[in-house]
């Protein structure tokens, strides 16, 4: 069905004058009597009887009226949820409780006006990027090796520089520590399940152990944030570790420290990751926003993997 003749008809019917509903739509009279003509051959029925003053509403057109307006007004909605700037900015944070969606927040606080979809994309970097391609999002964050394929149409840019906390419970022996190298972290465990199959995050953590000969352990099945807390706060020998904008709760009686690890500072580095034809108008406004809030260079006394792209 035609819905620029749903529109002329309804048009039409509200004013009553195929004169005033061509002047209402910027068309000519004859044009207005057309597509009526061409809707009336498709529905099978007349719409309109014509009036000294007008046209009027058959029954048949009073009872397809409600359902005309029904139609434009699905349209507009189809329309407003693909158009850009008139549907959600979709976003994926990696994590609700991570840097990525610190920054998201903290972004949507500045620009309340930017309707956001915020979700977690269940994917590796390559995964993420394929969702970027596809369109199933506007955006990602992930860090990106230089061995990976990035199609043509995605653009990717060095955004978020996170450094890292040692988390561990009140009987492990750094508990009380103000703060520890990599190297003093040599012979603790760090048990962050699940890792092993995450791509370039596994690639990271793998050449950081290696780097200041840590005992990371990746392995096993992943029960959750709470489960792997919960085992922390009642180990002396387990610790994880976490982004320093990363958001955890737990009950006060696991008494968990937050530990900065320094000299130097481990650094997980993440991109923006769009394609480069979004044209979507909260993607500049989200990097501007990004870039305004990163250093032109991390601090000189940090780590970061061999793969970091240039800034």
């Amino acid at each position: 069905m035609d819905l620029d003749a749903v529109r002329t008809f309804v048009t039409a019917a509200d004013a009553g004058q195929f004169q005033e509903a061509a002047a209402t739509l910027a068309v000519t009279q004859q044009a207005v009597s057309r597509r009526i003509a061409l809707l009336e051959k498709d529905l099978g029925v007349r719409l309109f009887t014509r009036t000294p003053r007008g046209v009027r509403l058959t029954i048949d057109g009073q009872a397809f009226l409600p359902h005309a307006r029904d139609l434009l007004r699905a349209a507009e909605r189809a329309d407003a949820s693909v158009r850009p700037g008139r549907r959600a900015f979709r976003v994926d944070v990696v994590n609700r409780r991570v840097a990525t969606a610190v920054l998201l927040q903290d972004f949507y606080r500045a620009h309340p006006e930017i309707e956001l979809d915020i979700v977690t994309f269940d994917a590796d970097v390559a995964g993420a990027i394929a969702a970027v391609e596809n369109g199933t999002i506007d955006v990602t964050f992930h860090g990106v090796p230089p061995r990976l394929h990035v199609p043509r149409t995605v653009r990717t840019i060095p955004m978020v520089h996170e450094a890292h906390e040692l988390l561990v419970g009140p009987r492990h022996p750094l508990a009380d520590a103000h703060s520890v190298t990599p190297g003093g972290l040599a012979g603790h465990r760090i048990r962050m399940p699940g890792l092993d199959a995450r791509g370039e995050v596994a690639d990271y953590y793998t050449e950081l152990a290696a780097a200041f000969d840590l005992t990371i352990d990746m392995t096993g099945p992943v029960f959750g944030n709470e489960a792997l807390l919960d085992e922390i706060a009642d180990s002396s020998n387990l610790a994880t570790l976490i982004g320093v904008r990363s958001r955890y709760m737990w009950p006060d009686s696991y008494d968990l420290r937050r530990i900065p690890i320094r000299d130097p500072a481990p650094i997980y580095p993440l991109s923006l990751i769009w394609r480069e034809d979004n044209s979507h108008p909260a993607l500049t406004t989200l990097r501007t926003y990004l870039d305004a809030r990163r250093t032109a260079a991390p601090h000189p006394n940090t780590w970061l993997p061999t793969w970091t792209p240039p800034r």
